[in-house]
């Protein structure tokens, strides 16, 4: 039998009904009336005559057609059905399905669940949607992650580390067998630095003042609150109605699933009743795009316009929340009750044993940030230095 060739196959036109051409060794093309061409692979399995599809002409070339047809061959000496092994490989999950079934078990249960989605489905789903689960490589992982690292290295260890929860998720659900980011090494992240400076902090206000009126209001007041709890960007953007109880806001915090009592200073309050206005949900900042809270890109991105060319040194929404820690240890605050504002668990012993709540401690620490940062941007009279000190005084009698 003559074997095909790629003039043969482009030569070959349709008749009134289907027909074969073979190429050998159980390989052939099938021409249909409509011009479609197709490869079938014919065997024998189990003493019955079996007919397999390779794929389709010219999509499918014809020394991929031999390689297939090949493997297909050596299948049935070892015993296995190449139609079955197909039939079988179809229905193994994609990316997309993994992804699915991780929002739907685990990460639409967590605080910060809708961020990290947002990372996977900004860089991993356009690369992997259609693959399936258990053809992604540590190879492919590497250099998705190089291009992310190259445009943000910490967004990249990020996406890493949501994605390696990701496929240990998929193993764990018997969706594949082995994760391809195992023991894949994070690089080191520099410690950052920053902190505002007053100038910064004043200049700063007065544009997130400026932004309530041109702007949509919910990110500038988010950040007007970030600024006067020291918490992080991600809580702060899924705050909650249905979290606040008098002066108390009961923050769960989004790495641990704890609940951090965060007190509500006056301005903290001025802040929330301004973002009453911004619709009727359950969520303070509501995002103007979606039925949904604000996202912390979406404050990150709000920094970017706000600083430089307001003479502002390049800072990150979760800078505020160093500045916030650096100011309260000047303000002499205890170093565990500045670490519980932030609602950062305690280390070593006093983690395992402490149960107190320090509500008053942290209270006292937030309404002494709050004067001092009103006197900063101008909104209240300057504390003498002898009253706050009393204060701190005070708060460390009573903690004795």
């Amino acid at each position: 039998m003559p074997k095909l060739s790629t003039m043969t196959l482009k030569n070959l036109k349709p008749r009134g009904k289907r027909y074969e051409v073979g190429d050998g060794a159980g390989l052939s093309i099938r021409v249909s009336p409509s011009g479609r061409k197709s490869w079938i692979y014919r065997h024998h399995f189990n003493g019955w005559p079996k007919r397999l599809t390779l794929g389709r002409y010219p999509a499918v070339g014809l020394s991929e057609a031999r390689k297939r047809a090949a493997t297909a061959a050596m299948d049935v000496e070892r015993g296995i059905d190449p139609g079955a092994k197909k039939a079988a490989e179809k229905r193994l999950p994609t990316f997309r399905d993994l992804l699915d079934e991780f929002w739907a078990h685990e990460l639409s249960k967590t605080p910060s669940g809708s961020e990290r989605l947002r990372m996977i489905e900004k860089d991993a789903a356009p690369a992997w949607g259609s693959q399936r689960a258990a053809d992604i490589t540590r190879r492919d992982a590497v250099l998705l992650l190089d291009k992310v690292r190259h445009r943000a290295p910490v967004g990249g260890n990020r996406l890493q580390g949501v994605l390696t929860r990701c496929f240990n998720f998929g193993c764990e659900r018997g969706l594949l067998d082995v994760n391809p980011m195992a023991g894949l090494r994070r690089p080191k992240e520099r410690a950052r630095s920053r902190v505002l400076s007053n100038g910064e902090i004043r200049v700063l206000w007065e544009i997130l003042d400026r932004e309530q009126i041109a702007n949509y209001a919910g990110v500038p007041l988010a950040l007007k609150l970030m600024l006067l709890t020291g918490q992080r960007p991600g809580e702060v953007a899924a705050m909650r109605w249905d979290q606040i109880e008098e002066r108390w806001w009961q923050n769960p915090i989004s790495k641990t699933g704890a609940v951090n009592r965060v007190y509500l200073t006056d301005t903290a309050l001025d802040v929330l009743d301004k973002a009453r206005v911004l619709g009727d949900g359950p969520w303070v900042f509501p995002s103007p795009r979606a039925d949904n809270h604000l996202i912390g890109h979406a404050l990150a991105n709000a920094v970017r316009r706000y600083r430089g060319s307001q003479g502002i040194k390049p800072f990150s929404p979760h800078d505020l929340r160093r500045t916030v820690r650096t100011r309260l240890a000047a303000l002499e605050v205890d170093d565990v009750v500045a670490e519980k504002v932030l609602g950062h668990k305690l280390q070593g012993v006093l983690g395992i044993y402490n149960r107190y709540t320090y509500d008053q401690e942290k209270k006292r620490a937030l309404a002494l940030w709050e004067r001092h940062l009103g006197e900063i941007v101008g909104i209240t009279e300057p504390l003498s230095s002898n009253i706050i000190h009393l204060e701190i005084a005070n708060a460390k009698t009573n903690r004795r």
